[in-house]
């Protein structure tokens, strides 16, 4: 399905875009994985070659995507490496919990640069390939984007301008080809929590309390993510752009009291 695209996957060491990574290495694609943690994307790499039809090895890039140059990097490395870029999948991002009274600018800071700022410098670098190969873009943003949540708020502020961002630029680039969608999941058991302030008991309270706040009676995993990436990404979705697809086990359409 994605033999000869070149796809490029940041955050990919762990979570939905390891997952990811691991998905368009099946359907054949020519990957480009990047990430801050080198060990774990040596382990996603090696997943990929052995999963891939024709074992193809990805291009390991490391970054930070709050380093410029790291950015620029990203792109100037793909291309040297591939000639061309077709799909870009915008995933990394942070999650940090924190309210109005109790939140800092330094926390604003930190996850509005992690989660907009470095996704918008690196499409803006990737958007001359992509309108080139008539590629397309997926953004990885969260129920947070559709909907408010307490305690969460520089992460839900920054969902809603990834979102607005991801139906701005679909308009853009629309009559170029080039389409651009976002995932929008709910709880994923990816662990992403208990990076942010959990401990391993309140995690463990929280995914249980997911049979409540989701509609289906749970938590997801990053497969059920990860497939729905690589279907937007695919020709499958070739009338879809400018859409935030909830992949959340109902959570966005829930009022509960």
């Amino acid at each position: 399905m994605f033999a000869n695209k070149v796809v490029l996957v940041t955050g990919a060491s762990s979570g939905i875009g390891a997952q990811t990574a691991i998905d368009f290495a099946k359907l054949d694609a020519q990957l480009v994985i990047t990430g801050r943690n080198k060990e774990n994307l040596d382990k996603v790499a090696k997943d990929c070659q052995e999963i891939s039809p024709n074992k193809l090895k990805p291009l390991i890039i490391i970054a930070d995507m709050n380093v410029e140059q790291d950015v620029e990097n990203i792109i100037n490395l793909t291309i040297k490496e591939f000639k061309k870029l077709d799909v870009l999948v915008n995933n990394a991002g942070i999650l940090e919990s924190g309210s109005i009274e109790n939140t800092s600018l330094e926390q604003y800071d930190r996850v509005m640069n992690t989660n907009v700022r470095g996704p918008y410098h690196l499409t803006m670098l990737a958007a001359p390939h992509l309108v080139k190969s008539i590629g397309n873009i997926v953004n990885v943003s969260s129920v947070t984007g559709l909907r408010a949540f307490p305690n969460v708020l520089s992460y839900c502020m920054s969902k809603a301008a990834l979102d607005q961002f991801t139906r701005c630029v679909a308009l853009e680039l629309a009559s170029k080809g080039v389409r651009v969608n976002a995932v929008n999941p709910g709880v994923i058991t990816t662990g992403i929590h208990m990076k942010s302030s959990m401990n391993e008991q309140q995690y463990e309270e929280f995914i249980k309390k997911c049979a409540e706040t989701h509609a289906l009676g749970r938590a997801a995993d990053a497969k059920e993510v990860s497939s729905v990436i690589t279907f937007l990404a695919s020709d499958a979705a070739s009338n879809i752009t400018g859409a935030t697809l909830p992949v959340d086990g109902g959570r966005h359409a829930m009022c509960p009291r």
